[in-house]
C-alpha cells in the first residue's frame, strides 16, 4: 500500500482475529428540556461558557429511551464540565431541521456557540464519556487520560497526511483497549488512505459484530460504499461534457458530486448538489439535499467543508 507499512495493520488483524429520564432540574443543575425559543440562551449563549450537549429526541423513539439514561448518568457524573440540553424534536422541529437531522438519537456538542462535534444513536456508555473527555478535556483523575491523549496524537498525525505515524498509534492503543471503536475506525481510515477500499473490506471483516455496530465505526462504512460506489458512475470528464451542453443535467450532476467526494474535493462536490438543490428541489424528492446529508455523514461536524456546505444550505432552505 502507497505511503504505509503493514506493520500495525497486520498486527491489529491477527490481534482482533484471536480477541474477537430525568427532566429538567436534574441533580446538580446539569440537565434541562429546551424549546426553539430559548435555544439561542439554552445553548448558543451558555457554550460560550462551558460545552453544551444538546440531546434531540422524540418520545416515540426507543433508542433515545436507551439513550437518556445513561448520557443523563454521564453528564451528572462530569461534575459541571458539561451540561446537557434536551430538545423534543416533534415540538420544536425548527432546530433539528435547519442542523440537518435525519434521525434520533442525535446529540450534538456546541462550543462557542457553534456545533463542534456529534453522535448518533445509543451509544454505549463508554464512548460516551470518551465524547465528553474529547469536547471538555478529560478528567484529572481519569485513568484514560493516556489513551485519550494518545487518540488526539493519532488523530493530529492522520490530518496532517502522516498515515504511518498515525497507524501505529492507533494500534498502541489496540494493544491496551482492543475494542476502542475510534482506534478501530483509526486504523480503516489508514488503510482506507492507501486507495485501496479492498483491503479496508478484508479488515472490517475481522472485525466483531458488536463492532462493526459502533457509531464511531459508521463513517468509515459509509466512506467505504461511497467510494466503491463510486467506482461504477463512469467518467467524471464525460460528465462534465454533459454538464457543460447541459447544465440542468441533473442526474449526471449528482454522479460528478459523488465522484468529487471520493476524491477529497468535497467543496466542489457539495456546490454540485447546491446547484441542483437552487434550481430544482423536487428532482428525485430532494435527492440532493438527502445526498449532500450523507456526506456531512462522512465528513463529520468540523470539517471545513461540512461547515461552509451547511452554512449555504441554511440560505437556500431559509431564503
Amino acid at each position: 500500500m502507497s505511503g504505509m507499512n503493514d506493520s500495525y495493520s497486520g498486527s491489529f488483524g491477527n490481534q482482533m482475529s484471536a480477541s474477537v429520564t430525568t427532566g429538567a432540574g436534574a441533580a446538580g443543575g446539569h440537565i434541562k428540556d429546551t424549546t426553539t425559543a430559548q435555544f439561542t440562551k439554552d445553548v448558543l449563549e451558555e457554550s460560550r461558557h462551558q460545552p453544551v450537549l444538546v440531546d434531540f429526541w422524540a418520545p416515540w423513539c426507543g433508542p433515545c429511551k436507551q439513550l437518556t439514561p445513561v448520557i443523563e448518568k454521564v453528564v451528572n457524573e462530569a461534575g459541571g464540565r458539561v451540561k446537557l440540553v434536551k430538545l423534543n424534536i416533534d415540538d420544536h422541529p425548527a432546530i433539528p431541521g435547519q442542523l440537518g437531522i435525519q434521525s434520533i438519537p442525535a446529540v450534538i456538542a456546541f462550543v462557542n456557540g457553534r456545533p463542534a462535534d456529534g453522535f448518533m444513536g445509543a451509544v454505549p456508555e463508554t464512548q460516551i464519556r470518551q465524547f465528553i473527555d474529547r469536547i471538555a478535556g478529560p478528567a484529572a483523575d481519569d485513568p484514560a487520560m493516556q489513551i485519550a491523549a494518545i487518540l488526539e496524537e493519532a488523530d493530529a498525525a492522520f490530518a496532517q497526511g502522516d498515515i504511518d505515524a498515525a497507524g501505529e498509534l492507533y494500534s498502541a492503543i489496540l494493544q491496551a483497549d482492543p475494542e476502542n471503536a475510534r482506534a478501530v475506525a483509526g486504523i480503516a481510515e489508514c488503510l482506507m488512505a492507501g486507495e485501496q477500499p479492498e483491503r479496508v473490506r478484508e479488515f472490517l471483516a475481522t472485525l466483531p459484530e458488536t463492532l462493526l455496530a459502533d457509531a464511531a465505526l459508521q463513517p468509515v462504512i459509509k466512506k467505504l460504499e461511497q467510494i466503491e460506489e463510486a467506482r461504477k458512475l463512469g467518467d467524471p470528464v464525460a460528465l462534465e461534457h454533459e454538464l457543460a451542453l447541459n447544465p440542468d443535467h441533473h442526474e449526471a450532476r449528482i454522479k460528478l458530486a459523488k465522484i468529487r467526494n471520493v476524491e477529497g474535493r468535497r467543496d466542489e462536490a457539495a456546490d454540485h448538489l447546491l446547484f441542483i438543490m437552487k434550481r430544482d428541489r423536487a428532482f428525485d424528492d430532494d435527492g440532493a439535499r438527502r445526498q449532500l446529508l450523507q456526506f456531512f455523514d462522512v465528513w463529520g461536524f468540523k470539517d471545513p467543508a461540512t461547515i461552509a456546505a451547511r452554512r449555504k444550505l441554511s440560505s437556500i432552505l431559509f431564503s
